[in-house]
């Protein structure tokens, strides 16, 4: 039976034990047999203390199929999706776990095209992790592993074309998160001529997402505050996603973020089609605001590859989710936090205003987020007790709100989403399903987080 590794983003796990230095080098050998001798990979890393050494892995997998694998170090993953379809390579690599804490790693895959590689290579990898290979290349052959750093280079100097309009003399609060953008982004910022205070910025392998970050961004927005900086800008481990802060300290999550910019280029007459790309979890306030704008929001669900879909579909400019990772097709087929966060630092700039009077564009819904760790996760949405429990919920915001359970793709979790113009009527409809939830399935109440102004999991 052919074990399955690769989830919703790749493989991840406690770097070691569960993503052992052999498996890397199993998945990096099979990707390597799959493409073919000849063949170039760029590989690319965050700043965990376990990363050398799994990406030192996944090399040698490649090198001993015949492909020559450039070790890029240190570089964030919209910057090995762009170096991926820019440079002609075959297959991009990332190590990284994201938000997750340093303990854990993970090994994300991208196509030539930059976008996250198919389901059906990472299924043919798993079938074949395990294969007896007794032809395996030899002598000239045998892959090389080049250490190099001008495609990283490479990137960031196309980064700054983002911004033609330049960010000089805009003040700005970084926050790296100790990850991949611990250095690229400041340089590109600071070559844009933004005045910057930054944090996070000093990785020791073991603190990576642990004192902010995008998933902390409590700590930037006090920051933002305390010095009255024009915009905070919040990275994640591996910096696909980013959030952001005014002034007041109030956070701009991914909906915010492209309310600005949509609004933006919907004025400037350059918004063609007039079409967003949220999800299920995109606030109503977010929707009805695009809608006296003149503009439509296409909902999907949760998940990069369900947004970049519907922006395939559509031709939107424009999609992504209230957690920041955004995907702008024109700069790329996946989220890149860097390219997000240049993306309004320009609308702040073509309209020569701060966050603060771009974040009055509209008032939140009231909206919570109950994750229920469950003893059962199959089978929940047949369960008739549930089904109930959510009709009667359903009736109780219908017309001013709306319900929204799903299940986690790498968790044993049930996330429950309850939005209504009444936080009465909100937290009443979500307390129904939540006890149906336990009810039926076991368990316990994980966390409870009201997304009206802070970000989910």
């Amino acid at each position: 039976m052919t074990k399955k590794l690769f989830g919703t983003d790749g493989f991840r796990g406690v770097a070691n034990r569960v993503l052992t230095p052999d498996i890397a080098f199993q998945i990096g050998f099979a990707a390597g047999r799959n493409l073919g001798v000849g063949k170039r990979v760029c590989v690319g890393r965050d700043t965990r203390i376990s990363g050398t050494m799994l990406g030192a892995a996944v090399c040698a997998g490649l090198c001993s199929a015949g492909v020559d694998a450039y070790a890029l170090g240190v570089v964030p993953t919209g910057g090995i999706s762009w170096i991926a379809r820019t440079q002609g390579f075959d297959l991009g690599v990332v190590i990284s776990a994201s938000h997750n804490p340093a303990e854990d790693n993970g090994i994300k895959l991208l196509a030539p095209d930059g976008r996250k590689a198919p389901e059906s290579l990472e299924r043919w990898i798993e079938e074949h992790l395990e294969d007896a290979v007794e032809d395996r290349p030899v002598l000239e052959k045998v892959g090389r592993i080049h250490q190099r750093t001008v495609e990283a280079d490479m990137y960031a100097d196309w980064l700054t074309t983002l911004v033609p309009e330049r960010l000089d003399g805009m003040k700005i609060v970084m926050d790296c998160a100790h990850g991949a953008a611990f250095e690229l982004a400041p340089r590109v910022f600071r070559a844009l001529g933004a005045e910057l205070t930054t944090i996070g910025d000093d990785p020791d392998g073991m603190n990576i997402n642990e004192e902010g970050g995008a998933t902390k961004p409590s700590v930037v927005q006090a920051l933002t505050k305390s010095i009255g900086a024009d915009l905070g800008i919040c990275f994640d481990g591996d910096a696909d996603r980013a959030v952001f802060s005014d002034s007041e300290g109030r956070l701009i999550n991914g909906d915010r973020t492209m309310a600005i910019w949509a609004q933006h280029w919907r004025h400037e007459g350059k918004l063609d089609p007039a079409i967003v790309v949220g999800t299920v979890m995109s606030n109503m306030g977010f929707e009805r605001y695009l809608v006296k704008e003149g503009i439509t929001l296409e909902r999907v669900d949760v998940g990069d590859k369900y947004v970049s879909a519907k922006l395939n579909e559509t031709g939107a400019h424009v999609g992504g989710e209230q957690s920041g990772h955004i995907i702008f097709p024109e700069s790329g087929p996946t989220g890149d936090g860097l390219a997000t966060a240049l993306h309004l630092a320009r609308v702040m700039k073509r309209e020569n205003k701060t966050a603060k009077d771009l974040y009055e564009s509209f008032e939140n819904w009231p909206q919570i987020l109950v994750n229920v760790k469950v003893e059962r996760k199959d089978g929940w949405s047949d369960d008739p007790a549930v089904q109930s429990a959510i009709d009667l919920a359903s009736g109780m915001v219908e017309g001013h709100g709306r319900i929204n359970v799903r299940a986690s793709g790498t968790q044993p979790m049930l996330r429950v989403m309850v939005e209504s113009e009444s936080v009465e009527s909100r937290d009443r409809a979500a307390q129904l399903v939540v006890d149906a939830l336990l009810e039926a399935r076991g368990g316990a109440v994980y966390s409870t987080v009201d997304l009206t102004h802070s970000l989910g999991e």
